[in-house]
């Protein structure tokens, strides 16, 4: 990191900001011209695009004193992977919008595209930042647009689960809702207000758990995978698995009974399993038969509407609604 890195966007300025960014994001593979026009151009050999978006703002989605400008930006790049993967598609590029504070160090920013390109690598290697843009606002903002390719095969959607299809999921769940939970409650000083300090040990007592929520790594490479398996529905549960499953039976007009037994190989708890979402876990219907890896059952599609666990039904409403589950906070 040179010199530049200790100054503020406000005062380095475009060029030099958009210079640091630059410098530490690889060429993703897709990329036939890259940064420097107007836009970008993308290989996509089966003709068909998939596209999706997705937001972080500082305050409802993440909280500064707990998050790095890496762990944004990985976090940025899982939950759009994970929304490219869910459509069975392979993703191959990422444009990245930023709204920056003035008083943003240019370090941050610079950790914050280490953090794109690391999340890009780990979890969906080839693709990349292919361009986006800079803007400056009061509150940090995040937006990226991925791209993936279906490499010919059909898109999963969420409509298409059967009466008889087993339910599954990949990844984990509950372990980023532990995490935040854990965050609310001990990465705050006394007046409830996130604490950078008491965070920074948090996440060395109980890094499984802190991490899971501020790095994600959902299993990318499982959606392709599902589809090549002919998986009948798939998506990403971002919202909480109860609330996600919810959408999925109801796209698909069925109902989806889940196996607390099952349930219980993702964690002890449950409760925190159906509640969470921001592992990033893919949710996924498959006909009868042995499931792809890492795929676990989970549950069955049944007749009726809605989602079960034992018989009886479980709300909608336990999982995120930026709506009405933020509490205002920022920090």
């Amino acid at each position: 990191m040179d010199a530049s890195s200790s100054a503020t966007v406000d005062s380095a300025g475009e060029a030099a900001v958009l210079d640091a960014i630059l410098r530490v994001l690889p060429e993703p593979s897709a990329q036939l011209l890259g940064p420097g026009d107007d836009a970008a151009v993308v290989a996509q050999p089966d003709g068909r695009v998939v596209v999706t978006t997705d937001l972080m703002v500082a305050g409802p989605d993440f909280r500064l004193a707990w998050s790095t400008g890496g762990d944004l930006g990985w976090k940025a790049a899982a939950s759009n992977l994970a929304d490219v993967a869910a459509m069975g598609a392979v993703p191959t590029a990422l444009v990245v919008g930023l709204a920056l504070p003035g008083d943003t160090a240019v370090g941050f920013v610079e950790d914050l595209a280490r953090g794109l390109a690391e999340g890009c690598r780990a979890m969906a290697p080839g693709c990349g930042v292919v361009g986006g843009d800079l803007s400056v606002s009061d509150t940090l903002t995040i937006a990226v647009t991925a791209f993936g390719d279906l490499q010919g095969r059909a898109p999963v959607r969420r409509s298409g689960a059967g009466v008889g299809d087993t339910v599954a999921l990949a990844g984990r769940a509950g372990r980023a809702c532990e995490g935040l939970e854990l965050l609310f409650r001990d990465g705050v000083d006394a007046q409830g207000v996130p604490d950078a300090a008491r965070a920074s040990r948090l996440r060395a007592e109980r890094p499984e758990a802190i991490l899971a929520q501020l790095r994600p790594e959902p299993p990318i490479v499982a959606g392709p995978v599902a589809a090549r398996a002919g998986a009948t529905a798939m998506m990403d549960v971002s919202d909480g698995l109860a609330r996600d499953a919810t959408r999925l039976a109801a796209a698909s007009r069925v109902a989806i009974e889940l196996d607390p037994a099952l349930l219980g190989a993702f964690g002890g708890d449950i409760a925190l399993v159906l509640r969470g979402g921001e592992d990033h876990a893919l949710l996924a219907c498959f006909p009868p038969g042995p499931l792809p890896e890492p795929f676990l059952p989970i549950g069955s599609v049944v007749d009726g509407r809605g989602v079960r666990v034992d018989g009886r039904a479980v709300g909608a409403d336990s999982g995120w609604d930026p709506y009405r589950a933020w509490d205002g906070g920022r920090g």
